[in-house]
């Protein structure tokens, strides 16, 4: 994933709403939102690294990433940071544990940021400096910096979605056109991450496409006191290759 946002009330029907979309080259294959044969998740699937960006498991855990952008050039050697959401979907720990003990490793991967919730509990963890993030009841959000740096897009999606949450409009057919904005931000607004101005600007998108890299899905995540629904809509340098929807019974394992 490369932005999130989300509502977390606690104490609803529907404690959590997240919505978000995974960006990524589109030359890099990936399957598409399915209930794992071999693993007890709802998620797509990275074919090259064999992880997720976005899943669901049992009892409503969640757990979605997002890379922190920099010129700093990728490390090849790193372990795959797709692999930090599903061993959380399977972890038996609470996200606090589990957010500990990964603390002293995360330099083991390239930078990223991780969004955890266990049923209970939404936190994050920034791994530039193994630092867990208390995320309080409401709305949120993150992309390619720290949790909440005040991106353009980042703004435009968490406001969209707390209007949203306003008007009580929170179906999926009014969720989808907040991830699909193509609107640039302004010159000024742009963020510094030392990539080129051109690039930059492309990347400013809540909904990138460009030749070789866009956004490739579109994800809306509603955790239920008893069940999960999540929906997903694929892209591909084409346009809209399909949509899928699921839910997940919390009593159920997939």
């Amino acid at each position: 994933m490369c932005l999130i946002a989300w509502n977390w009330q606690p104490a609803s029907a529907t404690p959590l709403l997240l919505i978000g979309n995974r960006d990524e080259f589109y030359a890099r294959p990936a399957e598409p939102l399915h209930h794992w044969p071999d693993a007890p998740i709802l998620a797509g699937r990275d074919v090259q690294a064999g992880g997720t960006w976005l899943g669901v498991g049992p009892g409503g855990r969640v757990a979605a990433l997002t890379n922190f952008r920099s010129a700093v050039p990728t490390n090849t050697q790193a372990r795959s940071r797709g692999q930090l959401v599903t061993d959380f979907l399977q972890s038996p720990l609470d996200a606090t544990s589990y957010l500990r003990s990964l603390q002293a490793q995360a330099n083991a991967y390239n930078p990223f940021n991780l969004l955890v919730f266990d049923g209970h509990t939404l936190l994050g963890l920034e791994s530039r400096g193994a630092r867990i993030v208390t995320l309080p009841p409401g709305l949120g959000a993150v992309s390619n910096a720290d949790f909440n740096t005040p991106w353009p897009k980042l703004r435009q999606l968490r406001q969209g979605l707390a209007d949203c949450v306003a008007r009580g409009e929170t179906e999926d057919e009014h969720l989808w056109p907040l991830l699909q904005s193509r609107t640039l931000a302004k010159e000024e607004d742009l963020p510094h991450t030392g990539v080129a101005l051109d690039l930059e600007r492309a990347l400013s998108a809540v909904f990138i496409a460009t030749p070789s890299y866009g956004t490739r899905a579109c994800s809306v995540v509603r955790v239920g006191t008893h069940s999960v629904q999540f929906g997903e809509q694929c892209f591909g340098a084409d346009g809209a290759l399909g949509a899928t929807s699921a839910p997940l019974d919390m009593a159920v394992v997939p």
